[in-house]
């Protein structure tokens, strides 16, 4: 069941940039701020030096063992 939030006291200049984001946006006031809180809650991205690091420790050794890998993760979404 969806929940609900209220946020009081949301100063004038906030509130306008919110409202120019949301417009930028093609947005509701609403629905930007779901797309922020939804960002907010997600997973971080990872650098490209990030995936690096992490292949590095996984220590694959063939690119087509790497591949392999790669095409397990992509099917897993």
């Amino acid at each position: 069941m969806p929940g609900n939030v209220s946020l009081k006291n949301v100063p004038d200049d906030m509130m306008d940039k919110l409202r120019k984001r949301a417009k930028r946006h093609h947005r509701s006031l609403q629905g930007e701020l779901m797309a922020i809180i939804e960002e907010a809650v997600s997973p971080a991205r990872l650098s490209v030096d990030e995936v690096e690091s992490h292949l590095r420790e996984l220590r694959l050794e063939t690119r087509d063992e790497s591949a392999s890998w790669l095409r397990e993760l992509r099917s897993a979404r």
